[in-house]
């Protein structure tokens, strides 16, 4: 089966051709860090009509690039939300006219079911089920996994994610966006436990965070000046207590579940500290963490693919033709039946 994915939900625009036999075989991402850094931040209008100027040159060199005619594929996924409507409506319009057109299948994909799966791309995969970690952007979660489509809620943050504390801090720190990839980078040169910083809910008993507290603290330690100290380790500082919290949940959940593969997904699953400690973290219970390769961490069109792939095999993914279609900026992703 030749699944054709694609991802719009925020600032990238993603394609990917998905060969159930043969693997990815190609896929290709355009980001808007460009056109949005001079506002510090995602403009959703000048998301959505970058992403109207990308999305046919990225499928025509994807199908270039995989050697592939259009009539070939057998299905189109493509990312239904959550997201920026603007934005999700670019991808599922091309999507489903697409999919009208070859006269095949369309199957709306849940974004973050798309990153959760990612990492069974990877080189060794985990295998169901498992504990997955998702931090992705305005998302942090713990889900148990039994399945393709069976997912439980374990905890989730109570107000900031992970990514956005990243994002926000660095912007109190005078970074330039995008904030969380800078702040990473400079926290490489800095020494933790120069300043302290709080560990939001780690003693909490309950698999729930919290990270906007954190964010508040070192805005008001760069309030009162950094003392002698300089910005990376200020930056080091927060990466670990952030990072503290996500190993302490993330092996609480495993624990909790009684299982023993964690999988790591999103953006920030990229962070090598992350991946330092969670991997350290794993080996000392027996278990073990597995991540998607680094450049399928952030937003792409192969976990598109990929999940579209992996419904159509269980039966759970296709809409019948010809159909409207909607997207759904907010989507839990415990219930992937469509909202309304």
């Amino acid at each position: 089966m030749l699944v054709l994915g694609i991802e719009s939900s925020c600032d990238e625009t993603g394609v990917a051709l998905f060969d159930t036999a043969r693997g990815l075989l190609a896929h290709a991402l355009h980001s808007q860090i460009d056109l949005h850094q001079a506002y510090g931040g995602v403009v959703p209008e000048l998301a959505s009509r970058d992403h109207i100027r990308r999305i046919v040159p990225l499928y025509r060199d994807v199908l270039q690039r995989a050697q592939v005619e259009p009539s070939a594929i057998d299905a189109v996924g493509y990312t239904a939300g959550p997201g920026l409507a603007g934005a999700l409506l670019v991808g599922a319009a091309f999507a489903e006219a697409l999919a009208l057109a070859l006269g095949r299948p369309a199957c709306p994909i849940h974004h973050l079911e798309g990153h959760l799966l990612s990492p069974l791309l990877a080189d060794p995969a985990p295998c169901f089920p498992f504990v997955a970690l998702l931090v992705s952007g305005g998302h942090t979660q713990l889900m148990a996994v039994a399945g393709v489509g069976r997912y439980r809620l374990l905890g989730e943050t109570v107000d900031d994610a992970a990514g956005e504390a990243f994002d926000k801090t660095a912007k109190v720190m005078g970074l330039p966006y995008p904030g969380g990839p800078q702040l990473a980078r400079l926290a490489q040169s800095g020494r933790p436990g120069r300043y302290r910083l709080p560990r939001p809910m780690l003693h909490s008993g309950d698999l729930d965070f919290s990270f906007s507290g954190l964010k508040t603290a070192v805005l008001t330690q760069v309030a009162r000046g950094l003392d002698g100290g300089d910005a990376a380790d200020l930056a080091a500082e927060f990466q670990e207590a952030v990072v503290d919290v996500l190993v302490a949940k993330a092996c609480g959940a495993l624990r909790q579940a009684g299982l023993g593969e964690l999988v790591v997904a999103g953006g920030v699953g990229a962070n090598q500290r992350l991946r330092e400690r969670l991997d350290a973290a794993c080996a000392r219970m027996g278990a073990q963490a597995f991540y998607p390769p680094l450049d399928l961490c952030t937003d792409n069109g192969a976990m598109i693919a990929f999940a579209c792939a992996q419904r159509l095999q269980a039966g759970r993914g296709a809409k019948a033709l010809p159909a409207a279609f909607r997207v759904f900026p907010r989507w839990p992703l415990a219930n992937l039946v469509p909202p309304g």
